[in-house]
């Protein structure tokens, strides 16, 4: 639903996810999208994480999976996403991720869209793969950074979403979507002011002590902190 979430998840899998080709396009990337897009239609397979920028009016031949782990934010949009695979007589599939709080939303887009669903049932034997996600983060203050921002702005685009009645920002486990995220620590943000959350374990390392892997962004840091104080 936003650049931040395309940025960390795409850097995440490109770490996680070996002999792949990972992509990543957002509307804030302006004039290195054609040249990204045009990359990934060339390739005979890869994983493309992106907003939906890449919803509508893109073809891409042989998408065999839309992965839509946003409920987009308005009806049509989810039939925009649907659209980039079993294109031209060709099949595909498309998944969206649903809370079983957020599952009203099913009938929302039979009614509203045609569009009838069936229920893909969880997958077993599943890797769980945030340890090591939250390692990377400790280790470079980029990933910590660029995980913290996706939180925010993810929490900041539910509390936007245009079914308010079905996605509705107060009933969110905001614990459960930190350890989602292998946030370390939970950011100090409007949404989460006064609550308290038992169910969120952060890390006993001070934070401000992750250095970037990047030498001179992390020089530049040290600098601003040495003027601070």
């Amino acid at each position: 639903s936003t650049c931040a979430c395309v940025e960390y998840y795409g850097k995440a899998l490109e770490s996680l996810i070996k002999q792949v080709k990972i992509m990543s396009i957002h509307g804030k990337m302006k004039h290195k999208r054609n040249k990204i897009f045009t990359e990934f239609r060339k390739l005979p397979g890869g994983i493309l994480v992106c907003t939906d920028v890449m919803a509508r009016g893109i073809d891409i031949p042989e998408v065999h999976w839309v992965l839509q782990y946003d409920p987009p934010s308005s009806a049509s949009a989810f039939v925009h996403r649907c659209g980039r695979t079993a294109r031209i007589g060709n099949v595909g599939s498309a998944l969206v991720f649903l809370l079983p709080m957020e599952e009203s939303y099913i009938n929302f887009l039979s009614i509203n869209q045609k569009c009838p669903m069936q229920e893909m049932k969880p997958q077993t034997n599943v890797l769980d793969l945030l340890p090591k996600l939250k390692s990377m983060a400790l280790a470079d203050r980029a990933v910590f950074e660029k995980g913290m921002k996706a939180f925010v702005s993810y929490v900041q685009a539910y509390g936007k979403h245009e079914c308010n009645l079905i996605f509705r920002i107060k009933d969110l486990d905001f614990a459960s979507l930190a350890r989602g995220f292998a946030l370390l620590k939970m950011p100090k943000m409007p949404e989460l002011r006064g609550k308290c959350f038992p169910d969120f374990t952060p890390v006993t390392v001070n934070t401000d002590s992750i250095s970037f892997k990047d030498k001179n962004r992390e020089k530049q840091r040290q600098k601003k902190l040495e003027e601070q104080r």
